[in-house]
């Protein structure tokens, strides 16, 4: 299978999502997409330049990191699906709303063209206040699949949902059946 992994700027949950993409890479075709802070921004858990190189070396491939590298995915039908992880607040607004300006949205909006499933894997401190209303939006359209998720610190991050890495694999596979995974919301 072709995957497109993607990866926005939720740079704490780095450490737990590229072992899945090691895991991943071990049976199928990985093409990493890099949203602009991803490829740009160097922060406490490591600069731009490890993490493209790390990306690099499990995917064997350069990253995609452009709008312009971006759009050929649906009209070339690269993949037969598209992970986006961390997904984080700022992307999932602009999933829900149809606005393609970062590459990994152009990814998204220009890989849907094919009816083909997205797989979100949401890691944002506002997902019970304002990514609320985004997260329920994607729910209800069609080829939109959510890696289950949780909160992450519930008494000093009360709004805060990460989804739990370690089962996009099982949601990589329901989503190609068309099926939710299930529970979403997971216990903490």
């Amino acid at each position: 299978m072709n995957i497109g992994f993607a990866l926005c700027g939720s740079f704490c949950t780095y450490d737990r999502v590229f072992p899945v993409m090691e895991l991943l890479a071990r049976e199928h075709t990985l093409i990493p997409i890099f949203s602009e802070a991803s490829f740009a921004v160097d922060s406490r858990f490591g600069t731009a330049a490890e993490h493209f190189e790390t990306v690099r070396k499990i995917c064997g491939r350069e990253p995609i990191h452009t709008i312009a590298g971006a759009e050929p995915i649906g009209p070339k039908k690269l993949l037969d699906i598209l992970v986006i992880a961390p997904c984080t607040g700022n992307t999932l607004a602009k999933l829900a709303h149809s606005i393609a300006d970062t590459p990994v949205t152009m990814a998204a909006k220009s890989h849907l063209r094919n009816g083909r499933p997205v797989v979100v894997a949401v890691s944002t401190n506002d997902a019970l206040a304002g990514a609320a209303e985004n997260i329920g939006k994607l729910l209800g359209r069609k080829n939109y699949y959510f890696v289950p998720f949780r909160q992450d610190d519930p008494m000093k991050k009360p709004t805060s949902m990460v989804a739990d890495f370690e089962k996009i694999p099982e949601t990589i596979e329901s989503a190609h059946r068309g099926v939710q995974i299930q529970p979403i919301l997971l216990g903490n």
